[in-house]
């Protein structure tokens, strides 16, 4: 029998980068691209890779072109420590495993290195697939940080806990990364969300762009750390735009919503400045040009903001296309069923 499981891009909708600070976001994942991974038993564990693990080319500018696209690393590191983190977590738990081995192969859609957490996809997409082979449950909150140590201790990325927490849940959520109430729970607050069909919402991204986060993040850690006090009441501003929404969300007052949109990113931009690249400040340039609102989704290479009606969203497909950059409606998942 072959296990097949899923995981789709996040789209941080507001709050984003305090997710890793304390903060509070709004995000969801959508289903216009996915993570892939099918697992079946073999006498032997093996991981077989994919395109982005690629080690031969056709000249020196194929290989440049992959490096810019996918970065030095593939995919199947993140198959590794998703592996060793299942394994090293089930047995600090007592969950006892079935002696059987399987062989894992994974593929993805998700626009790479754009900000639409696709490497914590796939290893969400590993975990779930591992689950049910295993017949282990994990609590959606608890995945999620098995994920987010997947990704933070074993690899050395930094990061927080929005991505994986969207894509465990599989739905909505607004999450509150309290300091107190995680040091004695060990998870943030997460609750469903709805986002109404009557926002309308749009994710555009580059392709002709990938880039990683760990540059915002490191600076941005180390200065959290030493309670920089710019950066310290950027991330209370960051919670209080996202309460703001979530209001806005709830009493269906969404004239209000594209403004606090913008103000996420163009606080971005005051803190963080060296770490928006022109490209970057560009897009969202554009996307504002037409009427449009605009922020990151992540920590740069696509961007989601709102749009007034067709007609609006017809010139705004236009004006990015022009400078190689893709938009779509995303199909959000509302329901937190996976396999």
């Amino acid at each position: 029998m072959i296990i097949k499981t899923v995981a789709y891009p996040r789209a941080a909708l507001i709050g984003n980068p305090s997710d890793g600070y304390n903060g509070k976001t709004i995000a969801f994942v959508f289903r216009n691209y996915s993570a892939e991974v099918r697992l079946y038993e073999t006498p032997e564990l093996e991981l077989l890779p994919a395109k982005r693990d690629n080690n031969v080319f056709a000249d020196l500018d194929a290989l440049t072109s992959d490096v810019e696209l996918y970065g030095y690393y593939g995919g199947i590191r993140l198959l590794k420590a998703a592996v060793k983190k299942f394994n090293e977590y089930c047995h600090r738990h007592g969950l006892k495993l079935e002696k059987k081995n399987f062989t894992m192969r994974y593929s993805s859609t998700i626009p790479n290195r754009l900000g639409l957490a696709g490497s914590s996809a796939i290893i969400t997409a590993a975990m779930r697939a591992m689950c049910e082979f295993y017949h282990i449950r994990l609590a959606p909150a608890i995945l999620a940080n098995i994920v987010l140590s997947t990704e933070r201790d074993e690899l050395g990325i930094p990061a927080g806990l929005q991505d994986r927490v969207a894509q465990a849940y599989n739905i909505p959520v607004y999450m509150d990364f309290d300091a107190s109430y995680m040091n004695e729970h060990g998870i943030g607050r997460y609750e469903a969300i709805e986002i109404p069909d009557g926002l309308n919402l749009y994710v555009a991204y580059r392709t002709d762009l990938a880039e990683g986060s760990e540059v915002l993040h490191s600076r941005l850690r180390e200065e959290y750390e030493a309670r920089v006090p710019h950066v310290v009441a950027a991330m209370r501003e960051w919670a209080e735009l996202t309460e703001q929404v979530r209001a806005c969300l709830g009493s269906r007052e969404f004239d209000r919503i594209p403004a606090l949109l913008d103000r996420n990113f163009d606080l971005r931009c005051e803190v963080c400045a060296n770490a928006v690249s022109e490209k970057n400040r560009r897009m969202v340039e554009l996307a504002r040009s037409v009427g449009a609102s605009a922020k990151f989704t992540g920590s740069g290479g696509a961007i989601i903001g709102t749009y007034e009606d067709e007609k609006m969203f017809r010139r705004l497909a236009d004006v990015l296309r022009n400078e190689r950059i893709d938009v779509i409606k995303p199909e959000i998942v509302t329901s937190g069923e996976i396999r």
